[in-house]
């Protein structure tokens, strides 16, 4: 793994690590205890840790009857901005003045001001993690690749209801424009 250039300003996303998102994760405790440490050495190494988390209003007024993924959860009452299981999970919650950007789609980027907090914060490098891998994360990817971010992919940071899907993203398709890495590899590049 490259060491981050001196021209590198980096960020974390923690992408859609929510209760009820994170309820489908396969081994959600090993899952949150990786993503923990990945967020303590971003914080021991002063990089800021930004969360995405996707929330719509009361009566989902963004869902578009057009939109196939967001009208089917039209008036279920989940990923709500009122529903407590909309929530970052308490094992990686924001702390401090680490913010959590609200989007309204698939993407980091859509329908949210991800894009200002970057700019303001100079930020031209994201390492990239979240639930799910074919979803905020191959979005975001392609978002942000094509914006022209420096981008790492913490692929055990990542994960899916598909295993296969989320093997062929991280092997096949996400190291055409990111470095994938492990978790482990990702920390031992912070000490070098």
């Amino acid at each position: 793994m490259r060491n981050i250039d001196t021209g590198d300003v980096p960020a974390l996303l923690v992408m859609d690590v929510q209760r009820s998102i994170a309820d489908r994760v396969p081994d959600k405790a090993a899952y949150l205890g990786r993503l923990q440490e990945v967020i303590e050495a971003a914080r021991d190494a002063a990089i800021p840790v930004l969360y995405i988390a996707v929330q719509f209003r009361d009566g989902y007024p963004e869902a578009s009857p057009r939109n196939k993924a967001f009208s089917q959860i039209k008036g279920t009452g989940r990923l709500l901005q009122s529903d407590p299981d909309s929530a970052i999970e308490d094992a990686v919650a924001p702390q401090g003045d680490e913010p959590v950007i609200t989007k309204k789609r698939v993407s980091a980027f859509a329908g949210s001001d991800l894009d200002v907090i970057l700019r303001a914060g100079g930020i031209n490098y994201l390492i990239l993690t979240g639930i799910a891998t074919s979803g905020v994360v191959l979005s975001t990817l392609r978002a942000a690749a094509d914006m022209d971010f420096r981008l790492t992919v913490i692929a055990d940071c990542c994960a899916d209801g598909d295993e296969e899907v989320h093997r062929i993203l991280t092997e096949k398709v996400f190291p055409r424009q990111a470095e994938v890495v492990t978790a482990e590899e990702w920390k031992q590049s912070l000490a070098t």
